[in-house]
């Protein structure tokens, strides 16, 4: 392989791109270094403003459309389907984006595992699970028709070693790395081994969800669990939106072919570390 083929590899012009939760911190990012690559982007959220702000940011009005959609809702889901293929033609990517924890479902010193709601805890449970597995219907099915396509699902690293208090998020994620590896062998078996499946597991990184956990609000510096983390992390600091750009486009780019049912950590080392 030469150097033009390996640049061919990364460049995606032409290909179609859905990505859910793409407005957040991390989602920002992906929905960037896409656009840059030459990808076609539909954002897909319940906010559009936001959307449509990031779209003018990017000065990628041409290329990345914003849908409203609620990714629990399957008509809305259905509607942005029909509103990517009228506007670009095909779906080749999906990325789940969307996700997050409630306070509720996470025990503290208030709160013990005894008394932590049901109502907080399938709240957690729909926005991870089923927000990842009801776009993969209705945009996978795009791509089972085609015979091709790619989709990235984003986990956690509390996923692989379940985090203290964090009951309800860690356990959902958990099931998304098990949805993961369930839908890379049906879709290749069923439909066509051109369409795979993978799941990032983003170590800690300060988002607007976490940052006051991780740090103190009124100095900045690093709390108790802030600290702890990153006595765990070979790397000693919390991960950058950035670096999840590499493996990210790895994964959706023909570069990954022969990679499907993965689950990629990118996390500084902290699951890979016993703390001894």
């Amino acid at each position: 392989m030469n150097l033009n083929d390996l640049n061919k590899l990364y460049d995606f012009t032409g290909r179609s791109v859905v990505v859910t939760g793409g407005t957040g911190v991390l989602g920002r990012v992906i929905v960037e270094a896409l656009i840059g690559c030459g990808a076609s982007v539909t954002l897909i959220t319940r906010n559009v403003k936001k959307g449509q702000a990031l779209v003018a940011a990017l000065n990628a009005t041409e290329r990345a459309v914003v849908v409203q959609c609620d990714v629990l809702s399957s008509d809305d889901l259905e509607g942005a389907r029909q509103a990517v293929i009228e506007k670009f033609g095909r779906i080749d990517c999906l990325v789940n984006g969307a996700g997050g924890n409630r306070p509720e479902a996470t025990t503290s010193d208030k709160l013990s595992f005894f008394e932590v709601p049901q109502e907080a805890l399938r709240q957690v449970f729909d926005l991870n699970l089923l927000g990842t597995i009801l776009p993969s219907q209705v945009f996978g099915k795009e791509m089972a028709k085609q015979g091709e396509g790619v989709i990235l699902n984003i986990s956690s690293v509390s996923s692989l070693l379940p985090l203290t208090r964090v009951v309800g998020y860690s356990a959902a994620k958990a099931a998304i790395n098990n949805f993961t590896a369930w839908l890379s062998v049906y879709l290749a078996r069923e439909y066509s081994p051109k369409i795979r499946v993978n799941a990032l597991a983003p170590g800690f990184f300060l988002t607007d969800q976490n940052r006051y956990l991780l740090t103190e609000e009124q100095t900045g510096k690093l709390s108790a669990r802030g600290q702890s983390i990153i006595d765990h992390t070979p790397m000693a600091r919390f991960g950058e939106p950035n670096d999840l750009v590499g493996a990210t486009l790895w994964l959706l780019s023909p570069a990954s072919s022969f990679v499907t049912g993965a689950v990629i950590p990118i996390d500084g080392g902290f699951t890979a570390f016993s703390g001894v």
